[in-house]
C-alpha cells in the first residue's frame, strides 16, 4: 500500500524543509525507493550528513533565507519544528505536506489518531498496549518518538497505527485519521503558533476531515473544548468523556460507564495518580469496546501501566522525602493537576521559559495551596513570585532549588518538580530537565 506514497512522490521537485529526526526519515524513505530524484534539503543551520556524500541529485538551502522562494518547489514535505507563522504562504500553502498527511492518504482508516494538550503520550501509550496485548497487529508511531514513514513496509491491511498527534504535525493537514482523539485543550506553544486560536485550529484538525464514517472521542469536562464542539461543524459521529456530568463515558457511583454498560472501578489500585489520568483511561475503555478486547485484561494492563519518564514519575524516597519528577508539565493547568494528584505535596519547584501563557489560575491555586516552599527559578517562577499573596524563595538554577528543596522539605512529604512552563530557559527539552533533576535528587543521598 505505501507504494501510492512513492507513486505521488515520483518525479516531483521536493524540498525536506526541517532536517531533525522526521526530515532525516522522510530522506531516507524517498532516497531508498526514489534513488534518483531531484530533492532539496532546507534548514536554518548547516547540516553535515554522512549520506548526503554520494548524493548527487541533492541541492541544499541552509542558513537564515532557508525560508524563501518556497512557491519553485512542486511539494513541500515540512517537519513539525519548522513554523512558518510569520511567513506569507499564499504562493505555496496548497504544496505543503508533512510525512502524517503522506501516510493518512493511504493508511487513514486503519489509524487512531491521539492529540491534546496534556496526556497524550500515556493515553497513546496505552492504547498501544491493550492492543498490543491482546494480539493485534498494531504500531506507536508520531510525536511519540517513532517517524512514521520508519516502518511502513512492514504495515499490511490487517496493522492499526496509533499515531500521537502534535499541534506542529496537524498544523497543516488535510486529512483525519478515522479514528480521532483529543484528550484536552489548553494554552500551550504560542511561540510557534502565534495565538491561542491558532494552536487550537491545528489540535483540531484532527477531527476537522473526518467523515460520517469516522469516529471522533474528546472531553467534554475541557472548556475549550465544549465550546468548540458547540459548532457543530464536525462531521464524524462524536463520542464525549467526562468526569463531572452524563456523556457516552462517564462517572456514576464509582465506576466508569460506557452508556450503561459497567466497565471500570475508578477505586482500582493504579499506578496512573489523578483524575486527569483517570480521564486518559477512559479514553483507552473506549477504544477497548470499540475493538471488543477483554474488558479484564485492559484493566489489568491499565493498573499495571508504568508511568511514562518525566510524567509524575517517581524518583525515590530519601532521606523520608519522597521525590517526584513532572519535567513534562509545561503548562500551569498541569502542574495544579500534578499538585492536585499527590495530595501531601510540602516543596514545589516551578519555572520555566515565558511562552506567553497565562498563569493566573496557577497563581490562584499556590495562593489558596497548603504547600509550604514554593521554589521559584526563571523566567516564569520569578514572575510568579511577584504576584503570590505568600512567602517564595527564588533561585537561579535547578541546581540551587534541589539544594534548598532537601533542607527545607518536611519529612514524610513530597517534593515535587512540575515547572508550568517549557523548559527551554536552560535546558534543550524536558527530558534533559528532567533527567538533571532525577541527577540531582539522587546526588549525596
Amino acid at each position: 500500500m505505501y507504494q501510492k506514497i512513492i507513486q505521488k512522490l515520483r518525479d516531483k521537485y521536493i524540498a525536506i524543509l526541517g532536517f531533525g529526526m522526521e526530515g532525516k526519515s522522510t530522506y531516507s524513505f524517498i532516497r531508498k525507493h526514489l534513488p534518483n530524484q531531484k530533492l532539496a534539503i532546507l534548514d536554518a543551520v548547516t547540516i553535515k550528513y554522512e549520506p548526503f556524500k554520494n548524493d548527487h541529485n541533492l541541492e541544499f538551502v541552509f542558513g537564515p533565507t532557508y525560508l524563501d522562494n518556497l512557491d519553485k518547489y512542486d511539494l513541500i514535505i515540512k517537519t513539525p519544528g519548522v513554523s512558518l507563522i510569520h511567513q506569507d504562504t499564499t504562493l505555496y500553502k496548497d504544496k505543503i505536506t508533512s510525512q502524517l498527511d503522506l501516510f493518512l492518504e493511504v493508511y487513514k482508516d486503519q489509524t487512531i489518531g491521539v492529540t491534546g494538550t496534556k496526556g497524550k503520550s500515556t493515553t497513546t501509550t496505552l492504547i498501544y498496549q491493550i492492543l498490543k496485548e491482546q494480539g493485534k497487529d498494531v504500531y506507536l508511531l508520531g510525536n511519540i518518538g517513532k517517524a512514521i514513514l520508519d516502518d511502513i513496509e512492514l504495515f499490511n491491511k490487517d496493522s492499526i497505527m496509533v499515531i500521537e498527534m502534535s499541534a506542529l504535525q496537524l498544523e497543516y493537514s488535510k486529512i483525519s485519521p478515522h479514528i480521532g482523539i483529543i484528550v484536552n485543550l489548553y494554552q500551550d506553544h504560542l511561540d510557534h503558533a502565534g495565538s491561542v486560536k491558532h494552536y487550537h485550529e491545528n489540535k483540531l484538525n484532527i477531527l476537522k476531515y473526518q467523515t460520517k464514517n469516522d469516529i471522533g472521542i474528546y472531553a467534554s469536562d475541557n472548556k475549550y473544548l465544549k465550546e468548540y464542539m458547540k459548532q457543530n461543524i464536525y462531521k464524524s459521529k462524536l463520542y464525549t468523556v467526562s468526569l463531572n456530568e452524563q456523556s457516552d463515558i462517564y462517572i456514576k457511583d464509582n465506576y466508569v460507564y460506557l452508556k450503561d454498560k459497567q466497565l471500570y472501578d475508578i477505586n482500582s489500585n493504579r499506578t496512573l495518580k489523578g483524575d486527569y489520568n483517570l480521564e486518559n483511561i477512559m479514553f483507552v475503555l473506549f477504544i477497548s469496546e470499540l475493538y471488543n478486547l477483554d474488558i479484564n485484561k485492559t484493566k489489568e494492563i491499565i493498573n499495571n501501566f508504568k508511568t511514562l519518564p518525566h510524567r509524575l514519575e517517581k524518583v525515590g524516597t530519601y532521606n523520608d522525602i519522597t521525590y517526584y519528577d513532572d519535567a513534562i508539565s509545561t503548562i500551569p493547568e498541569a502542574t495544579i493537576n500534578a499538585v492536585k494528584a499527590l495530595g501531601s505535596v510540602d516543596t514545589l519547584i516551578i519555572g520555566g521559559m515565558d511562552r506567553g501563557v497565562d498563569n493566573s489560575e496557577l497563581v490562584k491555586f499556590l495562593n489558596d495551596s497548603n504547600i509550604t516552599n514554593i521554589i521559584c527559578m526563571p523566567k516564569t517562577g520569578h514572575d510568579i513570585a511577584k504576584v503570590l499573596k505568600r512567602e517564595t524563595i527564588i533561585v537561579d538554577t535547578l541546581d540551587q532549588a534541589v539544594k534548598i528543596a532537601k533542607e527545607k522539605t518536611k519529612i514524610n512529604s513530597i517534593c515535587l518538580m512540575s515547572p508550568g512552563a517549557s523548559s527551554y530557559e536552560y535546558f534543550k527539552n524536558y527530558i534533559e530537565k528532567g533527567n538533571k533533576y532525577q541527577e540531582l535528587v539522587k546526588n549525596d543521598n
